[in-house]
């Protein structure tokens, strides 16, 4: 692959780092590829003009093989359709009430929209990350719809809610290699139109597809609980209480109650990311943390015993301590019959942490090994997690200690209740298996 001398001189001002970085989005890579992600944002983001950079980023996803399916809104468009004809617009509990002049309104922004959306995912400029991408977005009557009738006493007129999503002949143009495009429209089968809520359609197109993300693109910020702090990660029974609360903007809450119910749905993953940030859909996708707040129908972190399935994650977790000597060296088959021994923390799928735990059963003692944690997120407490649940996995077995060797991380130890001991207080099979060159210092905490 040919790059001009600045890109290149700018890949390699620091190549270990974007090394690094390359395998550490891997993982990611592999867990999304064949996954059906569908994406929505508000007509808010085209006035921002950044539709192009997003359909960049969206093609990218394409490129590794993740299933798109984008759905946009039109509110600022259909208002500005609205004020060039001196009509002024209606909404009650956030939702607009479509009269006849509205819905031809959402019809020419609709149709605008779909334009500039596909001539988005038309870019093919030489140095862009579109440069030989051919992306055909495909869109078409794929939603059935029907009014939403009179509410507390307000007739909605030609609003309407989305009944049934057309996911056969969606699966089959994802399947074929197109992404799909939604609008906020949908039609009765008598042939009516009707005027939808860009959040509406993403729900229903999530849930009737099955998909494995519902990625909302909004133009309100990061949201923030009553204390300011970040909400960044909630199940659906937790969001519902914050929703409740009722402190949340109404734009905020808004999408909280339709992430809920995509949850509730069936759709392991919905994502509120702002757009003001640069790539904000990809540094949510590919990064431990996100930069958005992730609502799942269960808790996303697992602390649990390995099984077979985790050894490559575990041999990729291990591998850089096992280069520069901070871990000694194990080979896969090895790992594959001691898997039982080991525990891991999974985030999302993707493994963070992991730890083995060795019986001697004739001093009812445990050795506690390879304890690893991925560098990215040292600091949030999983190396912590994990010890007090090998603790709790040594107690189970009715040990009444547990040791480590470690020639790098004692305080780390110290610090937890281990105190330092010597290579007579191990138990007589390990002292035979014990590596004077590492000369590991030996710690022992009773349990």
């Amino acid at each position: 692959m040919k790059c001009g001398i600045s890109d290149y001189n700018a890949r390699m001002e620091n190549p270990v780092q974007f090394v690094q970085w390359l395998r550490s989005v891997a993982p990611y890579i592999h867990a999304f590829r064949g996954k059906t992600f569908v994406v929505a944002f508000p007509g808010e983001l085209v006035m921002a003009g950044a539709l192009p950079v997003l359909a960049q980023d969206l093609s990218l996803l394409h490129a590794l093989g993740i299933k798109i399916v984008v759905v946009h809104g039109s509110r600022p468009q259909v208002a500005e359709q609205l004020a060039l004809r001196n009509v002024e617009g209606r909404f009650h509990n956030g939702i607009r009430i479509t009269d006849t002049a509205a819905l031809e309104c959402s019809k020419e922004a609709a149709g605008e929209l779909r334009l500039d959306i596909e001539a988005a995912f038309s870019q093919g400029l030489p140095n862009t990350p579109m440069a030989h991408a051919a992306v055909r977005i495909i869109s078409g009557n794929f939603v059935t719809a029907k009014p939403i009738g009179i509410v507390d006493g307000v007739d909605f007129q030609l609003t309407g809610i989305a009944r049934k999503v057309a996911y056969d002949v969606m699966h089959r143009i994802l399947d074929a290699g197109s992404p799909v495009l939604l609008s906020p429209l949908g039609f009765s089968p008598t042939g009516e139109a009707f005027n939808l809520t860009m959040e509406d359609v993403a729900v229903a197109a999530a849930t009737a597809l099955r998909a494995d993300k519902l990625i909302f693109i909004s133009e309100t910020p990061m949201m923030m609980d009553r204390d300011n702090d970040e909400l960044r990660e909630l199940s659906s029974t937790q969001a519902d209480l914050e929703l409740k609360a009722a402190y949340l903007p109404a734009d905020s809450a808004f999408y909280l109650e339709h992430a809920i119910k995509a949850s509730r749905g069936g759709v392991p993953r919905v994502h509120i990311v702002p757009y003001q940030l640069d790539g904000s859909a990809l540094l949510e996708l590919f990064t431990h943390d996100g930069v958005g707040t992730m609502i799942s129908h269960e808790n996303l972190e697992s602390l649990r015993e390995a099984t077979i399935e985790d050894v490559g994650g575990i041999i990729k977790l291990i591998e850089p301590l096992e280069a520069d000597g901070t871990l000694v060296k194990r080979g896969r088959e090895l790992i594959e019959r001691e898997i039982n021994y080991f525990s891991v923390i999974e985030h999302d799928g993707v493994i963070f942490g992991c730890a083995a735990l060795y019986p001697f059963p004739i001093e009812k003692m445990a050795e506690m090994a390879c304890l690893t944690v991925n560098p990215d997120v040292q600091s949030q407490g999983d190396g912590e997690r994990i010890l007090k649940h090998m603790e709790k996995r040594a107690r189970r077995a009715g040990f009444h200690s547990m040791f480590v060797l470690t020639t790098r991380t004692a305080h780390w130890f110290l610090k937890r209740g281990f105190v330092s001991a010597t290579v007579d207080d191990l138990p007589k099979d390990r002292q035979k298996m014990y590596n004077w060159q590492r000369k590991s210092l030996v710690l022992i905490k009773q349990l």
